[in-house]
């Protein structure tokens, strides 16, 4: 350990959301703040997460409609993409935003530093600068947010036959023709239908008994039925047990004794932390069995003045949490006491339809000893629905039949996560579910349909 390290009142490992907004906010208020960032400037979530993943969607949502435009009197003859159109629409999108947060970080005033960080003492990193040489930094208080990375499972074969990632399929120079995904969560199912939507033949390979396992049944089995629809083939209860490729051709062979043969596999099962080049037990930092940095409900580690936030510290993979980590960490570094426990998380699965759900699912409801009444709505009734011919979907609400109060909304239907903030604030505001039954809501749009759904609730 160098004698004089660089000092500064915050150190930032790690420029996620969370991250990067805390060490902007600080430096603004004049603070002496540094921000190591190993190689994606804005995070993994404008990177190689959400928003070049959503860039995809919107094409692919794009060339649906106007497959469908027949539907709606409006003749498009024949609607295509290419591979180099959808990476020059994806690259496009990143690169504007990735510059955004960059000019961002300058000026505020950061000292921003590219390199690989690792631990040396407590609140102290030593810096392998992309552009040669080293610097040690150590902060009054330092935050570590380093993000999570895609998780490979071992599965023999599949190291040499090669594979894919959610993040090296986003610079895919050719569309497959056959692609398998092994894994049937929320990564796996976007994927997987986006590529069905571009013309790959895409077989999905889930280990579990059946799709997306935090949702209640009859939501997972209403969005299995729609990837099938779209020519998904969907293979639950089977495991992946050897991978071989074979020139230009890859072979998967299932726990069942079948096989596939494919162009590419596609590894969707999970991520992991980005924490073992950290070093963290030089800096006293305590992390778990599977290497997520220990924290308790302010986000401090077992070392004093260290803190971590966001996917590295085990809190809900989304931006939006990780953002308010940040609200967390900004309350709880000025000496106060903002906790993360019970926080209402909502979250959206960009699949079209979407999904979108807060709170409790009828199954954890029931779980948790609620006296549980549920109300179910086909989207098709909804008439902004019938408008645009988006009829696809169901929404459900679980309501507290001794309170009257929501537990949880599962919204499958066109433009779901739009709606879904109106449910969240009346969860916020602890109100009656019958106030989403009356409440006067502009027709005709797809919150109306919120009338209907809370209308429906069984008594």
């Amino acid at each position: 350990m160098t004698d004089n390290p660089e000092r500064f009142d915050l150190l930032v490992v790690g420029g996620g959301k969370a991250g990067k907004t805390l060490a902007m906010d600080a430096a603004r208020s004049g603070k002496s703040v540094a921000m190591v960032e190993r190689e994606m400037i804005g995070g993994s979530c404008i990177n190689v997460a959400c928003i070049p993943t959503k860039a995809l969607v919107s094409s692919a949502r794009t060339l649906r409609s106007l497959r469908n435009a027949g539907e709606l009197g409006v003749r498009v003859d024949a609607p295509h993409v290419t591979a180099r159109s959808l990476l020059e629409h994806k690259n496009g999108v990143v690169e504007g935003m990735v510059a955004m947060n960059h000019k961002q970080f300058l000026a505020s005033g950061m000292d921003l530093v590219i390199g690989r960080a690792r631990f040396i003492a407590p609140g102290t990193v030593e810096v392998a600068l992309s552009s040669g040489g080293t610097r040690t930094l150590s902060g009054t208080q330092t935050v570590i947010n380093t993000g999570t990375r895609p998780f490979v499972p071992s599965i023999p074969g599949l190291a040499d036959g090669g594979y894919l990632t959610s993040d090296s399929l986003l610079e895919l120079e050719r569309l497959p023709q056959r692609l398998v995904i092994i894994g049937g969560g929320t990564v796996g199912l976007e994927f997987a239908q986006m590529f069905a939507t571009f013309g790959t033949n895409v077989t999905l390979v889930e280990s579990g008994p059946r799709l997306l396992p935090r949702e209640d049944e009859d939501i997972a089995q209403a969005v299995s039925d729609f990837l099938k629809r779209d020519g998904i083939r969907v293979l639950t209860g089977i495991s992946v047990t050897e991978v071989r490729r074979n020139h230009t051709e890859v072979k998967v062979t299932l726990s069942d004794g079948t096989s596939l043969e494919a162009d590419d596999v596609l590894v969707a099962t999970g991520r992991a932390p980005a924490t073992p080049d950290l070093d963290l037990a030089a800096a006293g930092v305590e992390v778990d069995g599977k290497g997520y940095v220990v924290t308790d409900e302010r986000l401090a580690t077992s070392a004093p003045g260290v803190w971590a936030a966001g996917d590295v510290a085990g809190s809900p993979q989304f931006t939006h949490v990780s953002l308010d980590d940040y609200r967390v960490l900004k309350e709880n570094l000025a000496g106060g006491t903002r906790s993360t426990k019970d926080r209402l998380i909502p979250y959206t699965i960009f699949l079209t339809p979407e999904l979108a759900r807060v709170g409790l699912t009828e199954e954890q409801a029931r779980a948790a000893g609620h006296d549980v009444r549920v109300a179910r709505l086909p989207v098709a009734a909804i008439p902004r629905a019938r408008t645009m011919r988006e009829t696809d979907g169901l929404w459900k609400a679980v309501i507290d039949g001794r309170t009257g109060r929501i537990l949880g909304v599962s919204l499958l239907g066109h433009e779901a996560g739009e709606a879904l903030t109106t449910v969240q604030t009346a969860m916020l505001a602890d109100m009656h579910y019958t106030a989403l039954r009356d409440m006067i809501i502009a027709h005709p749009t797809m919150t109306e349909g919120l009338n209907l759904l809370f209308g429906a609730v069984q008594e």
